[in-house]
């Protein structure tokens, strides 16, 4: 009896420990059933991650690929930078349809080296640089062929830019590009100008902060920040890495064309219509899209923060709504000595929206800061030609003679 109870009770007691041991392993199930649903769940995740990170770096690309994927971009003409022999000097006319200043350039290039430099020149589509259209032979056929029609203040004009630079590139031996436009002139003689250019590491481009005139469009966002738009003169001088970066966007300029254009100017017969109109967003691509592009670039550290190219312009305009800001156009009275010998003079330039004084320097020894001159009508350039004030001679001697 009472082992028989014994027995039984020791039955009873087994009870409870098989209730725990049977709730440990519910427990121990249920934790390895969350943990497969949570690994998953995980899965599923990192693979939405992953497709979803591919497209947020195809739309990051807009303030990512503005700084570290354009700066790592690989370029399809660095095989160029082994070359080894004879540098030139790249000329890049931006033409309307001639050149009218043919024949002061001529006189300008017989004083060169024929293997220091090349000649391109982007007119209007069709027309041909031969003995019926040129006075030079210098300018024979470097007509580009695939010539674009170009718009004062659109995005073509940039296009037309890069399509000069494009050709120029193909040839390895090009290593400073000077895009110039049909009214400029040269200041000094070749071998000044070639020497002055080979002699600088840095590129020439006019670049300042755009504070004022409120032509950053909020829309270019964030593909363009905002602290990295520039503005300046559209008349630069590239050494061969720059003028690659250019060639090779394909990010920037595509917001340029969507975003930057220029408001319509004032039509009288449209009457209260103009009010909306004069709303419109206000760009002017060729004044922006180099600077901002070498900004984003950070590139900025490799130019030199101005142009080679001389300008004075209007400040006395006072309808700014219908005329704005324009070049003035030097005509034969005032192509003489004193005012070629005041432009060659001037050793620095001042930017008020960022309160410097750039003083001109060219591998850190200070020099004039002009090589080049516009807008010069075909009277003003006969007058320099017929001084002897550009051609083979040295100008400075020439100049001081005149005086």
């Amino acid at each position: 009896m009472t082992k028989k109870a014994a027995a039984a009770g020791g039955g009873l007691k087994a009870v409870p420990g098989l209730q725990v041991r049977y709730l440990l392993w519910l427990s121990w199930k249920f934790v390895v059933g969350v943990s497969i649903t949570l690994c998953v769940l995980a899965f599923f995740r990192l693979q939405s991650y992953s497709s979803s990170s591919e497209s947020a770096t195809a739309s990051e690309l807009s303030s990512e690929h503005s700084t570290s994927s354009l700066i790592h971009h690989k370029s399809r003409f660095m095989n160029s930078y082994d070359f080894k022999g004879n540098a030139k000097i790249a000329f890049l006319f931006l033409a309307r349809r001639n050149l009218p200043l043919d024949f002061l350039w001529g006189s300008f290039f017989e004083n060169a080296d024929v293997a220091n430099f090349s000649i391109y020149i982007h007119a209007e589509p069709g027309f041909v640089f031969d003995e019926s259209t040129t006075k030079s032979s210098f300018f024979h056929n470097r007509q580009l062929k695939n010539s674009i029609k170009v718009a004062w203040g659109e995005s073509s004009m940039i296009q037309a830019e890069r399509l000069l630079f494009r050709a120029a590139l193909d040839d390895p031996a090009n290593q400073r590009f000077v895009l110039l436009s049909e009214s400029c002139v040269p200041l000094y003689n070749f071998s000044y100008i070639y020497n002055y250019l080979m002699a600088s590491p840095r590129s020439f481009v006019d670049s300042f902060l755009d504070k004022k005139e409120g032509r950053y469009n909020r829309k270019m966002a964030p593909v363009i920040p905002k602290n990295k738009w520039r503005k300046g003169s559209q008349w630069i001088t590239l050494v061969r890495k720059h003028a690659e970066v250019i060639v090779d966007d394909d990010v920037v300029f595509p917001i340029f064309q969507k975003f930057c254009k220029r408001r319509p100017t004032v039509d009288e017969s449209k009457g209260k219509q103009n009010l909306k109109l004069q709303k419109q967003h206000n760009c002017i691509p060729d004044e922006h899209y180099v600077q901002t592009l070498l900004a984003m670039n950070d590139l900025e550290d490799e130019i030199e923060r101005r142009a080679v190219t001389y300008t004075l312009w209007n400040h006395s305009t006072s309808k700014m709504e219908t005329k704005g800001w324009h070049p003035i156009t030097f005509n034969y009275a005032d192509a003489g000595p004193q005012q070629i010998k005041r432009i060659r003079g001037i050793n620095h330039v001042y930017y008020g929206t960022e309160f410097r004084t750039e003083w001109c320097s060219n591998n850190a020894t200070l020099v004039p800061c002009f090589l080049f001159a516009r807008k010069f009508s075909v009277g003003a350039a006969m007058h320099l030609l017929s001084l002897g004030l550009v051609g083979r001679f040295d100008t400075s001697t020439l100049l001081d003679s005149h005086i």
